[in-house]
Order: C-alpha cells, then structure tokens, then sequence
C-alpha cells in the first residue's frame, strides 16, 4: 500500500521546516515569496493534501463550492454572494465561504495557495487577483474555476465595464457644473496588480480630459485604508479647494464617499452647493440615503459567475468566457 505523503515529506523536499510548510498552506502572507513557490513546487511534486482536506473525502451527494473572497473589507462582496447562493440553494452545492484581506492592505495581495485548504470540487475567486503559479496548479488539479471582479486568461470570468462607469461619472460630475475634480481612493500596499482603484482613476481621467478639463485640475487623494474615517480625513483637501471652485468628488468606493460627506458636514461645506460626492457600487441602503453612486449589479454577477462554475463542474468542455457586466448611474441628492 502507497503510503500518504504528509507535511515532513513537504518540508524535507523543500529544505524548510513543518512550521514554514503549514504556514505556507494557511497563512501564505508570513512567507517570503521565493520560500512559498518553493514550497508549493514541492508539495505539487510530490502530491501532498494537507490532513484537513484528506480526512474529508468521504463520499456526499453534495458538492463543495469554496467561495474567496474579501468579505470584511467590502461589504459588496456579501452582495455577489447572496447572488451565488440563489444559484446554488437548490443545487445540492454546499458553499465554503472564505475571507481574504483586501488585496490593497497586503504585501501579497496575490491569492497563492488556495487549493490546499479544503477539498474543493469548484471554486469562485472575487475580487482578488491569481498568481501565476496558483493558476497553473489549479489547471493542473482540474479545479473547476471562475473568477468574478477579476481576471485571468486561463478562467472564465465575470467583471464590470468599469470604463463606462467612470464616463458615466464624469460627464455627470461635468453636466451638474462642476469646475474641479477630485478622486479619492484607498492606497495599496503592494504595486504587484492593478486595482479596481487603478483602472477608475484612469477612466475618470480620460473621461474629463475628453471634456477639456486639464489634469492639474484633476487632485488625487490616497486614503490611508477605505473607511468612513479615512473619508473623513480626505474631507480637509477638498474643503480648501471648494473655497475657490465647486468640487466635484468621485469615490472608489460607497464606504469612502460616505466618511468624505460626513467630514464635510463637519466642516460646514455645503453638499451638494460647493462639492458634490458620488460613491461606487450601489446597493438598496446608500441609495435610499440619497448618494449618488455608480451601482454595480452585484448579485447578478455572483449570479452569473455562480452559473458559469456549476456549468463548468458538469463538464469539462464548458466554453471559456468574459463577461462584461454595464454598470448604472443612480442619481441621489448629494451631487
């Protein structure tokens, strides 16, 4: 009889210790990148399943959907995942629901070592960008795969036309009589992808220089994580520009565009008079409380991504896709 590969075979073919393959497994962000790779290299090689994942194989008639994403740190990610679990409820589809920190608050921010957590018969990565190796071990264990709020050319995946969003913002930002023009986004620790935070920013910038606004009236504003706190503090900058012009504000995110409401408020500037605030993903809440937003269809994408997987864990030869989800203009009272 075969004996099972464990994790002191792991650790002796790489030459570190068990300590450093259990956390290269669970807690990848502890482990220097070049000593990850190794280990996983090694623990591919040799055909290792952690104890965990081992222990539950026992046959089911469900199948197990593991679900990544940033769950804390975005509250649209709950939203995505009430549309997968429509999809799945009556599917005998159990889901696994795992948190990862956002990728803008790691010096990882790329996802490395998933498949060794669980015993898995599909997985849906929202929102977090795939490292190379990860994609290729997943391609070699035939995880079935889908991304949703992220991309990979060796997956099917579900993503906004964040391109048109940010038109959708500006040329609404322009047509209120806004003369200046501010972006506020969280910062990200690691410069090893390109954000959602990124790519709007550049959006936006385009969109106005289309409309003749230069971009030294175009300021950027880096919060120091996405809370309303740091909203709150983004407020001074844009409170001293509004003594000279209107602002017109575009947060990367809800969460943001509520703190720097908030610290205007506190600052006595008049919103919507000298500065106008437009969120970014929508949602029942912020929209009854009147913020103008770009809504994002988050369930649907969850949805969407959700269907595509099951389609996929039915049969191998499920077509790769993209597909490129419109977001809309909801007008609220604070532009």
């Amino acid at each position: 009889m075969t004996r099972a590969v464990t994790i002191r075979d792991v650790a002796e073919d790489a030459g570190v210790s068990i300590a450093t393959v259990s956390n290269t497994m669970n807690r990848p962000a502890r482990v220097a990148a070049e000593t990850r790779s190794r280990v996983l290299r090694s623990a591919d090689r040799l055909g290792y399943v952690p104890h965990s994942a081992s222990n539950d194989k026992a046959p089911s008639a469900s199948k197990r959907l593991g679900v990544i994403a940033p769950f804390r740190a975005y509250p649209s990610y709950a939203a995505r995942l009430n549309g997968i679990l429509e999809v799945i409820g009556g599917d005998r589809v159990d889901a696994v629901v795992i948190d990862h920190p956002s990728a803008s608050r790691s010096p990882s921010p790329r996802l490395a070592s998933l498949p060794f957590s669980a015993r898995l018969d599909g997985l849906l990565i929202m929102g977090i960008p795939v490292d190379t190796g990860l994609g290729e071990r997943i391609l070699d264990r035939e995880l079935p795969t889908v991304l949703i709020d992220s991309t990979h050319p060796r997956f099917s995946s579900v993503v906004l036309d964040e391109a048109h969003g940010t038109r959708l913002a500006g040329e609404h930002l322009l047509a209120r009589g806004f003369e200046r023009f501010v972006y506020v986004t969280e910062g990200q620790v690691s410069n090893d992808y390109i954000s959602q935070g990124k790519r709007r920013l550049s959006g936006f910038l385009r969109v106005l220089e289309q409309h003749g606004v230069e971009e030294e009236h175009v300021r950027r504003i880096t919060a120091r994580s996405g809370d309303v706190a740091a909203g709150r503090s983004a407020a001074d900058v844009i409170a001293s520009m509004s003594r000279e012009a209107r602002v017109g504000v575009l947060a990367g995110h809800d969460t943001l565009a509520a703190g720097v409401i908030a610290g205007l408020r506190d600052r006595g500037i008049d919103v919507p008079g000298r500065v106008g605030v437009m969120g970014w993903d929508g949602g029942d809440i912020v929209e009854a409380l009147g913020l103008t937003t770009i809504r994002q269809p988050l369930a649907e994408s969850g949805r969407l991504g959700a269907e595509r997987l099951i389609a996929l864990m039915r049969s191998e030869s499920a077509p790769l896709e993209r597909v490129l989800l419109v977001p809309a203009l909801v007008e609220g009272v604070t532009t």
